[in-house]
């Protein structure tokens, strides 16, 4: 049986009518849908968010044909990491220059409202070594056990599903993802997205003043596109891991980047409250006296 979105879905969701959308397949064969038995058309989240890509280059005053080529230019292109593949898909995301205590911040706050809203989620995590990953474990066993998928990327010395379901991925001293950290969960009714990679030269940096680049997120689509890149990512560097199979089944299941706006907002505003709560005990335990001894 094939799943997927009906065309009016897709036009829906894009405000690209069902008229047009036949005539870019029939002109410029874009996008590319499956086909049901019944011979209907079934569009993927993927082609979703390549037509947006289309539209908003149209917007910045491509035509039609260069927007198409464009966009399938780049969708053809490995994408190296996923920071890279959410500046490359939105370039005009704002970038934060956050220390390794405020990236450790959002992250928890990012791991809480997924326990306490997420039903089922996808979660992707980079963690650029072992050691730091040693150090989430607890943490992300309890997240694992509700999880449908979780993959975790550090320098494992090889690629395996985990006892606690874990699907750990091995990356090279050399791959971009070895200076990424990243916590996406994608999942209905809670998306959320921190990646950030470590500025070079901070060799002998003591850890609490590691500095990253980073951007957060709790925009389902921006979500969705991070747990593609990743998922994606996984794929090329541990082929053949069998739970990696079915992810985009899972994921076709959660359409969440349709969701109304005002509850993206709302789940945004949940999840900077508990970002400031974490800062601010940070602060207040920077703050105490330290006994002497």
């Amino acid at each position: 049986m094939t799943t997927g979105l009906t065309i009016g879905a897709v036009a829906s969701r894009t405000s690209v009518s069902v008229p047009v959308l036949r005539a870019w397949e029939l002109r410029y064969g874009f996008p590319r849908p499956d086909r049901a038995v019944s011979g209907h058309r079934r569009y993927s989240e993927r082609d979703v968010e390549l037509i947006m890509r289309v539209v908003r280059e149209r917007q910045a005053g491509l035509s039609l044909e260069a927007a198409i080529e464009r966009v399938r230019r780049a969708d053809d292109e490995p994408v190296p990491s996923i920071f890279a593949g959410l500046r490359r898909h939105r370039a005009d995301l704002p970038i934060h220059l956050l220390p390794k205590p405020s990236m450790l911040a959002i992250s928890h706050a990012i791991e809480d409202e997924c326990c306490a809203r997420a039903e089922r989620p996808v979660l992707v995590a980079s963690f650029q070594k072992v050691g730091y990953y040693l150090d989430a474990r607890r943490r992300w066993h309890d997240l694992a056990v509700t999880a449908s998928r979780v993959i975790a990327f550090a320098d494992f010395d090889e690629a395996r599903e985990a006892p606690n379901g874990i699907l750990e991925v091995p990356i090279s001293d050399d791959a971009p993802l070895r200076r990424e950290w990243s916590v996406v969960c994608d999942a209905p009714g809670a998306a959320a997205v921190l990646t950030g990679w470590e500025r070079p030269g901070q060799e002998g940096v003591p850890e609490n003043r590691r500095m990253f680049e980073a951007v957060w997120s709790a925009e389902p689509a921006l979500v969705r596109r991070a747990t593609q890149v990743g998922v994606a990512l996984a794929h090329r560097r541990a082929p053949g891991l069998a739970g990696l199979d079915g992810i985009d089944d899972l994921l076709a299941d959660h359409p969440d980047a349709s969701v109304d706006p005002t509850e993206v907002v709302h789940r945004a505003t949940a999840l900077t409250n508990r970002i400031v709560a974490y800062l601010d005990g940070d602060a207040r335990r920077a703050r105490r006296p330290k006994l002497r001894t």
